[in-house]
């Protein structure tokens, strides 16, 4: 008969497609089963946090639920910072964990449902008669609510032998949520009228309008009303005409296009949080534009909002559509139409070009992006760990979706979370080129992965390693003060050597010049090429815009 931990795989396995983890005592059962009674594909990872590591990247790449998996105690509490991650970044993830004995813990047991409870992770645990019931509902929570949640096998039930259950049944999801009640009409018909009277109308949209399917709908409306456009850093590339699009928005935005959107009368916000970066820290809209926000969150989320209606950006997007269209002639050019033709879009969005080398000899870190910029292939995936240089790819690396550019750690305010992030990425869309943009501080961190990454993407797989032998956001944030910058510096590493010692490429970075190794890999037949990493000896005295603004914000 079929064990626990098998009722368990077995159901899983008929909404998951993809499992990522290490195996140990707690999960042994679980894991023999995924391989021998299911179709799931197990990706073996070498340290526990790059299970849900993975299993978030997935799913931001795909909009598949995936499992990561560990076993009790300390392959456990290694997942808690990722975890937090997942949680802090609302991904729904399945997290299938060892848990202590139902008769109680051993020395080396831990509290696990209060640790992953601290982090905003529900735990469900699974017994003798219930294994199936409790995997479904475990999964539907983290669909239903985009959280992660652990799934917890006790470890003197993870082999219990139980007859054939009955059907554990089909998932049961929510639809998304439509605007009720008269002070949502009544807001929609606000919007509406304040969207017709606007002369410089801006819609914002954020991961939420991605995650509701809302570019079109989103698309449709900016032609309506004749809009600008821009999106947050996790919602790049979610309208469809580029031509009227300002980018992204807060500290990674061009300054041209910055003072496009502060001109902006009516700014209507969509399936975005509106946190400190996006808002350039209060003053990304001036005091005389009207801003309103469309969200799923129970209520508007920043200060500057003065109208908020409750639902999916699809269907409000759709319903305003609706409403200016039965208000005017269809197709009747806005009066705004005129404010998105004059102005020079491609003009705002333009980036610093930096030099080749800095002032200190180093590689100008502005220049290197621009240049890796036109070599990667079109068809790519950019995956970013956490540190100071998120601006740089962020900035001069275009992205043609939402889910092409993920950041993972950064909701967190972690570091070392991006050579896992291949491993899922590549996973969910093994047809397409991943490419890792990561500090050498995050890139140390997570070494253990490296070998994951290499594995996983092969030949699809390429990582940039911005290079400038510190913590870069500590020096520009605490060395400017004055701090000892010791604990802040870190001995060159030699990270194209790491590279070769796991099977892949590696290219050390000095000049522009050696950058030509990557055309001609992106050339290659990637069922041949080896993985690439680019050592980017950058220099560190090159600050980011993002980050100067907070270096400001703070001082």
């Amino acid at each position: 008969m079929p064990t626990v931990s098998a009722h368990v795989a077995r159901t899983l396995a008929q909404h998951i497609d993809a499992v990522f983890g290490v195996m140990g005592n707690g999960n042994a059962y679980f894991l023999d089963a995924i391989e021998t009674r299911t179709a799931a594909v197990f990706t073996a990872v070498r340290h526990e946090q790059g299970a849900v590591v993975a299993a978030d990247a997935h799913y931001r790449a795909s909009g598949r639920i995936a499992a990561g998996t560990a076993t009790y105690g300390a392959g456990f509490t290694n997942t808690l910072t990722a975890l937090a991650e997942s949680v802090q970044a609302r991904i729904p993830l399945v997290l299938v964990v060892g848990d202590e004995p139902t008769s109680g813990p051993r020395p080396w047991d831990v509290d696990q449902i209060a640790l992953a409870s601290a982090v905003g992770a529900r735990t469900y645990t699974v017994g003798r008669t219930d294994a199936a019931a409790t995997t479904v509902i475990a999964i539907e929570h983290a669909l239903k609510y985009r959280l992660p949640v652990v799934l917890a096998i006790p470890y003197d039930v993870a082999a219990l032998e139980v007859s054939a259950s009955s059907d554990a049944g089909a998932l049961r999801l929510p639809d998304p949520l439509a605007p009720a009640g008269a002070f949502a009409e009544g807001m929609l018909e606000e919007i509406a009228a304040a969207l017709r009277g606007a002369r410089r109308p801006l819609l914002l949209a954020g991961r939420g309008a991605w995650l509701a399917d809302a570019g079109e709908a989103l698309g449709r409306l900016a032609d309506e009303v004749g809009a600008l456009t821009a999106s947050t850093a996790l919602g790049r590339g979610i309208f469809p005409r580029g031509e009227y699009d300002l980018g992204v928005t807060g500290g990674f935005g061009a300054e041209g296009a910055m003072e496009l959107i502060r001109e902006a009368d009516v700014a209507v916000v969509f399936g975005a949080s509106l946190n400190q970066f996006t808002m350039r820290f209060g003053s990304l809209f001036s005091p005389g534009t009207q801003v309103y926000q469309v969200d799923v969150a129970p209520a508007a989320t920043h200060a500057h909002v003065g109208g908020f209606v409750r639902g999916d950006a699809r269907i409000v997007a759709d319903a305003l559509v609706s409403r200016l269209r039965d208000e005017g002639a269809v197709g009747q050019p806005s009066r705004s139409a005129s404010w998105r033709e004059s102005v020079d879009v491609a003009a705002a969005r333009a980036y610093e070009p930096g030099d080749e080398l800095a002032a200190d000899g180093r590689l100008d870190p502005r220049s290197a992006a621009r240049r890796i910029a036109e070599l990667l292939p079109e068809d790519r995936v950019v995956v970013s760990d956490g540190g100071h240089f998120i601006g740089w790819a962020n900035m001069y690396w275009p992205v043609a979706s939402p889910d092409r550019m993920m950041m993972i750690g950064t909701a967190f305010q972690a570091i070392g979370q991006g050579w896992p992030s291949v491993v899922g990425a590549a996973r969910a869309r093994p047809e397409t080129t991943i490419v890792l943009t990561s500090g050498d501080g995050g890139g140390l961190m997570a070494i253990a992965d490296l070998e994951s990454a290499v594995r996983a993407a092969a030949g699809r797989g390429c990582a940039v390693i911005w290079n400038d032998a510190a913590y870069g956001a500590e020096v520009n944030l605490y060395g400017l003060k004055g701090f000892a910058e010791a604990p802040m510096r870190i001995p060159e590493v030699d990270f194209a050597a790491f590279a070769s010692a796991v099977g892949a490429e590696g290219v050390v970075v000095r000049t522009l010049a050696d950058l030509d190794r990557l055309a001609v890999w992106a050339a290659e037949d990637a069922g041949t090429r080896r993985f690439l990493l680019l050592d980017l000896r950058i220099s560190g005295t090159v600050i980011a815009p993002y980050q100067q603004e907070i270096i400001r914000v703070n001082s």
